[in-house]
Formats: structure tokens, sequence, C-alpha cells
């Protein structure tokens, strides 16, 4: 379950608005909705460390690692990975590498008893490549019993991109499962009789989990206030934030 951009907009805009003490465009919404998001997603990778350290609860839906885990699961992806200029190239929307996959293609002459001639047969194999750093390679190709194989891949991993190693250079078959970053989130509006009437069909909602609408109002209600110059609104929206921070970490 995502938040819906409308129901926080209009929330955001009736504690603003409540005593007339400013007034946020859609636009100023658009990135302040933007910026709280991308805060609340990279939290879950710091808190989850955090919390990682910690023994879990018991209790099924209150271990606060089971409930990060879920919350970042929602942005697992996986990829066919696109091999241009010597490597593999990242994703577009790529926040973290999670597992590099070769699909390990094989083919073998099947000898028919009955007809004579061999037919082929094609199998696949689904294997995980192993990451190493850049300057292992040479070390581990120049062995024959560490050497890469198809059956048993290495990849390297740099800004340009995934370099994959098997009997050779790995060109093709290549797939990513990883973290993607959230989508850009957008309240749009039709002009209606001169009013902006919001536009579900064009709009864009948070791909954060449902729990953290409040969360969202809050952050960006602290952003719109330093715009407007509501020293109140900002302040309230902090206490809120630090409560929330506060009781999650109990």
């Amino acid at each position: 379950m995502s938040v819906r951009i409308d129901t926080v907009y209009q929330r955001v805009l009736g504690i603003i608005n409540k005593e007339q003490r400013g007034f946020v465009t859609p636009q100023e919404f658009n990135l302040f909705a933007n910026q709280a998001q991308l805060d609340i997603f990279e939290q879950y990778f710091y808190d989850i460390n955090q919390h990682g350290r910690l023994h879990g609860n018991d209790t099924e839906y209150s271990d606060m690692l089971n409930i990060l885990n879920e919350k970042i699961n929602l942005f697992e992806t996986q990829e066919k990975l696109e091999y241009v200029d010597f490597v593999f190239k990242h994703p577009n929307d790529l926040y973290r590498l999670g597992t590099v996959i070769y699909n390990n293609v094989t083919t073998k002459l099947i000898l028919d008893y009955i007809n004579g001639p061999k037919t082929p047969q094609t199998t696949t194999e689904f294997i995980e490549v192993e990451r190493i750093n850049q300057n292992e390679f040479l070390y581990i190709n120049s062995s024959p019993l560490t050497k890469p194989k198809n059956v048993r891949p290495v990849f390297t991993a740099d800004n340009k991109g995934i370099k994959v190693y098997g009997d050779s250079t790995i060109v093709d078959n290549v797939s990513l499962n990883y973290i993607k970053y959230p989508a850009k989130v957008e309240w749009r509006y039709q002009m209606v009789y001169g009013e902006a009437l919001y536009d579900a069909a064009i709009s864009t909602d948070f791909e954060l989990h449902g729990s953290e609408e409040t969360d969202l109002v809050i952050k960006i209600l602290a952003l719109a206030g330093m715009v407007t110059k509501e020293d109140n609104v900002v302040g309230q929206a902090k206490a809120e934030d630090a409560k929330n921070t506060q009781q999650e970490k109990q």
C-alpha cells in the first residue's frame, strides 16, 4: 500500500492555511514532497544498520528489523543489464546493488538412439555472480584454481558499470537484483472554471509504505514552514518528527 499524494497535499495545505499563515504552491509542494520522500527512504538504511546490531523483538509484527525490511522490499526490483562500451550499464534508478545473476546457457548434443543423429539440447542455469575488488582480479585470474569460469563467474563494479568474467569476458545474459530510488512524485491538476482540481491520471503517488503518511506530512510541513517563515509550523513539525524518531528507536 503506497501513500496517495493528494491525501498528503490536502493535509499539508489544511495545516498551513488553517489560520491564513501563508501558502505553498503545487510546484513548491512537489519539491518538498520529493525531498521528504528521499529523506525517509535513505533513513531506512541507517536504521537497518542500527537495529541489525540489536536483539530483535520476538513479536512478529513489532520487530523493527522486519518492519524496515518490509519497507525496503517495496523498492527491490530486477532488470536485465545492457552491455555498452565494455560494461553492463547500471539501471538509471539504481540506489544499491544487490545480486548479479548470470544466465549460463549451454548446449549439448544428445544421441538419438532411434534415429541415429545427435540433437542439440539447451539448458539454462541461473548463477549468482561473486563480487570482487578490481585489484583482486589479476591475482584471481592468474591461478587455474581460482580463475573465473562460466559456472563460477565473478564481477567488478565502479561508477561506469559492471564487468562480468567467466571463461572469458561475459557480454550477455546478465541481470541485476537491486534497490531502486523511489519514483519522483508529482501533484498535478487541471484548471476548471478558474480552480485547480487534482488530476489523478497525470499525478504520481509516493512509493513509500502506507505507514509513512504521517512522517511525510511532518517533513513537508517543516520544509514549507521555512519558506513561509512560520517558525511555529517549523517548530511543531520538528518536534513531531523527533517524537516519531524516538518512538521508532525504542
